[in-house]
């Protein structure tokens, strides 16, 4: 009996994070993605300099904003520490997350260009 109940409250708990996550999923999806500008005779797909041009304008933001509160917290003002770590790390993985897919992009061309014709 206190089995089952464990077992039901886990999985509605569980059922309730997976949920949560689809919703903060959904959510950074519809922030993070520009709304396509559509002049007359363009069509509203997005094209890979608009979605590079927006991660890297996040990258550099998430960069900004670290620094801002680490001048902030070393200025004696009253910024948690937490804050400022997490700030921090976020850009630090932005970056490096931008790095790899510099390399691979990188890589790739290069093997498109020493493919044989």
């Amino acid at each position: 009996m206190v089995r089952s109940n464990y077992e039901n409250s886990v999985a509605s708990l569980l059922n309730q994070i997976q949920s949560n996550r689809e919703r903060m999923l959904a959510a950074r999806l519809e922030d993070s993605v520009p709304q396509p500008k559509t002049k007359v005779g363009q069509s509203s797909e997005l094209s890979f300099y608009d979605m590079a041009k927006s991660a890297l304008d996040g990258v550099n933001a998430s960069a900004k904003e670290s620094q801002a509160l680490r001048e902030a917290f070393d200025k004696g003002e009253d910024v948690p520490l937490t804050s400022v770590v997490l700030a921090m790390q976020k850009s630090s993985l932005a970056f490096e997350a931008t790095l790899q897919v510099r390399n691979k992009v990188v890589k790739a061309y290069e093997d498109i260009l020493n493919m044989p014709v």
